[in-house]
């Protein structure tokens, strides 16, 4: 079996909702969802779902090879980009040529690549997240019933800016979330917006109200002196680290002991999260993956022993894709359709180069006076042509 070339298309989200943090609120309902599809000279097709930016730059470090070899392949991608260094988008687009090649390998075995992985359940304990920063307490308390009545039982808000306003949303949530368990277990996600005092004094607050089981991206992702020290001043769990490319970024968190729950992008793909799962297991530390579309990341979660929760931020999934999973019992069903279980249908679909709408520089992770608050139709910038043998010029 052998790597010959890719196929780059684009499709949306609809969440039905705004969606946002403190640091932008995402006014369209819809949000964009690059897809990757790696092709190979046996017609088995791999799926990879993220930006991939890179593509026509990484892709020739796994042209021609077997697509099984997928962990060998991850390292050879990284050796690729070496002396630009793999952060960013390129990290991001190994990330997708990694989901893929795993899919094609569990699709070559016949089974889900949860069966691939070694692991033993389908199941995968998750919590609610609803990128819920922007909207209303009764949408707010509507998004989280619904989430309730799946079964889950643990839920995390966005929040950051003002206490008077997230105490009582905290208290929805919890409320809520209490059909399914007497103490649920509530996060908060400041999305790094607060600085150290900032943060001791806004969780201290929380904390003469009500529990957290973990405080989110209190301080910069690379604060491990300022997350150490806060640790020893709050009662919640320190969580960070889903924005991290490579496991040397992770090292001074470690180092330093600044975080209590050791978090993942899905958007990096497979093998890293993998092995980040292997290194926090090596610290006694569990890791917990940030959702992305279609949860493929979940598969590679059910395998390790560390896991702790997988974020779910909605209960269903973007348009043209057939995504084999459930949600129930307060977590991930994974199906037994081989691969990470998702059927592209490509008519719904637009081709890489076709105008999209995308957002503008704002919404989730986007520092509100880096951009306006708005949408726009423009390329993709993720966009790559098709590719069938031979380099891409």
């Amino acid at each position: 079996m052998k790597i010959t070339g890719y196929r780059s298309l684009n499709t949306v989200y609809d969440w039905g909702r705004i969606t946002g943090d403190v640091n932008g609120v995402q006014l369209s309902h819809a949000t964009p969802v690059p897809v990757l599809i790696i092709e190979t000279d046996t017609g088995i097709e791999g799926i990879g779902l993220g930006s991939h930016a890179d593509i026509a730059r990484v892709f020739p470090a796994v042209e021609g090879d077997d697509p099984r070899s997928v962990v060998a392949l991850y390292d050879r991608m990284l050796d690729w980009v070496f002396k630009a260094g793999h952060s960013g988008s390129t990290f991001g687009t190994i990330g997708a040529v990694d989901m893929a090649l795993w899919d094609i390998k569990a699709k070559a075995a016949d089974e889900p690549l949860w069966r691939t992985l070694g692991a033993r359940e389908r199941f995968v304990p998750g919590y609610a997240s609803g990128l819920d920063y922007g909207l209303t307490d009764d949408e707010l308390a509507n998004l989280y019933g619904r989430f309730a009545d799946r079964g889950f039982k643990a839920g995390k808000l966005k929040g950051g800016r003002d206490l008077d306003r997230d105490l009582p949303r905290l208290e929805i949530m919890r409320d809520i979330l209490s059909r399914n368990s007497r103490r649920p277990a509530l996060m908060f996600d400041a999305n790094e917006s607060w600085n150290h005092a900032q943060a001791a004094r806004y969780v201290a607050a929380i904390e003469q109200r009500m529990d957290l089981t973990w405080v989110e991206e209190p301080l910069r992702r690379w604060d491990a002196a300022g997350m150490a020290a806060l640790r020893g001043k709050v009662r919640a769990g320190i969580a960070s680290g889903e924005n991290l490319t490579g496991l040397e970024q992770y090292r001074p968190l470690l180092d330093a002991n600044a975080v209590d729950i050791v978090q993942v992008g899905n958007v990096w793909g497979i093998t890293h999260f993998l092995r980040v799962a292997t290194l926090a297991h090596a610290h006694d530390l569990p890791v917990s993956p940030v959702a992305y579309n279609a949860n493929p990341v979940a598969h590679a979660a059910a395998a390790v022993p560390n896991h702790l929760a997988f974020e779910v931020q909605d209960l269903h999934f973007p348009v043209g894709l057939d995504v084999d999973q459930q949600f129930d019992d307060g977590g991930i069903v994974l199906g037994d359709r081989p691969g990470i279980g998702i059927v592209v249908d490509e008519s719904q679909m637009s081709p890489a180069g076709a105008a999209t709408l995308r957002p503008a520089a704002t919404g989730p992770h986007i520092r509100p006076e880096r951009a306006a608050l708005r949408l726009v139709a423009e390329p993709d910038v993720m966009d790559a042509p098709t590719h069938r043998g031979g380099r891409p010029s």
